[in-house]
């Protein structure tokens, strides 16, 4: 836990717990919030050929809105902002963040 807190620069146990619910919280939900998504556009999983690879696709945008989203919720904001940017870059999504820092 310590080198959790030292890499991501948290400054209590608090704090830490907070963000490991914010992740939990964020993953369950955008997983829940695929489906509806993929029934609302008719693709069921009577083809998973189809059905199983956009919903992995799909939870990747859906997590990150909701792991900013959450995380403003429990006051966790900028850590979760600088978490998102820096997960951007490495996915070579670099121009999102340029984009949102201009605004």
């Amino acid at each position: 836990m310590g080198n959790f807190k030292e890499r991501w620069n948290i400054k209590s146990n608090w704090q830490f717990f907070v963000i490991i619910v914010v992740f939990a919280v964020t993953g369950s939900s955008a997983a829940y919030l695929s489906k509806p998504i993929l029934a609302g556009l008719n693709i069921t999983k009577e083809n998973p050929w189809e059905y199983y690879p956009l919903y992995i696709i799909l939870i990747f945008p859906v997590y990150q809105v909701l792991l900013v989203c959450y995380g403003f919720l429990f006051g966790q904001f900028a850590f979760f902002w600088a978490f998102e940017k820096k997960m951007l870059r490495a996915c070579g999504l670099g121009f999102m963040v340029n984009w949102f820092e201009k605004k």
